[in-house]
């Protein structure tokens, strides 16, 4: 993204630059179900590689806004930079259809002294899907091959043994990539009034389990923090006078239990 305006670039340098470039899958290619091949680079922007740590990359479908992106798959949950810039994933047929140039990749990294970076690949297609996807989501397909924007809330300064963001809201670092003593979960969310999705996905990836086979050794977690609940209600005192007496259909329910 070009910022023409020093001041501006120096405000939104937290969050619209991004420091991964992916080179694979390719802008506009055509992919085939099953497992697929990414790779990435260096961008040159903001935090590089170097300073990253660990990585989890997402199969995601839809649009370039938060409420038109569609998350299908975790293709790789516990990526780890020191391994190189090359990874593979699989999905299924079944996740959603083969709209083109409807899918990219979301790569949220861990930064190695606290915070996250968020990158998205160009977008691409994918060949044999069938599945099918929300209005919503499939709508909001334009046909090029931009993905959205990438975000760095990495914290040059964080404490990286607890992994978050400065305020502690749990929204810096996933939970599982978190390390030292203190976990921080994000806040709990708020159901809402209405109902207006028409297709489910998870809130947050899937963590890995491994089955236990010997003596495990003792936790190295302490205690999880989960952010303070912002969400708040307000209430007014009922003026309305009491009914003098009940009604008919009251009155008699009430009689009932006279005996």
């Amino acid at each position: 993204m070009r910022v023409h305006h020093l001041s501006l670039a120096a405000a939104l340098a937290p969050f619209a630059l991004a420091d991964v470039q992916f080179t694979k899958p390719a802008a506009g290619s055509t992919q085939n179900v099953g497992t697929l091949s990414m790779a990435w680079k260096e961008s040159g922007d903001n935090t590089p590689i170097d300073d990253l740590q660990s990585y989890q990359i997402f199969l995601m479908y839809g649009g370039n806004t938060q409420d038109t992106m569609w998350q299908l798959a975790a293709l790789v949950t516990q990526g780890d930079f020191s391994t190189g810039n090359q990874a593979e994933g699989t999905f299924t047929a079944g996740l959603s259809d083969s709209t083109k140039n409807a899918y990219y990749l979301k790569m949220i990294s861990v930064a190695k002294e606290g915070g996250q970076v968020i990158n998205y690949s160009n977008r691409f297609s994918i060949s044999g899907m069938t599945g099918t996807a929300g209005a919503t989501y499939k709508d909001a397909v334009s046909g090029g091959t931009d993905g959205p924007d990438g975000e760095d809330n990495a914290a040059n300064n964080a404490d990286s043994g607890a992994a978050t963001s400065a305020a502690g809201t749990g929204d810096g670092v996933p939970y599982p990539l978190q390390t030292g003593l203190t976990k921080y979960a994000p806040m709990q969310p708020i159901p809402p009034t209405k109902i207006t999705k028409k297709q489910y996905s998870p809130l947050y990836p899937t963590s890995a389990v491994t089955i236990a086979t010997t003596w495990l050794s003792t936790p190295s977690i302490v205690t999880t923090v989960t952010a303070s609940q912002t969400f708040s209600v307000s209430s007014m005192e009922n003026t309305a006078s009491p009914a003098s007496n009940p009604n008919p259909d009251m009155a008699k329910f009430l009689n009932r239990w006279k005996d």
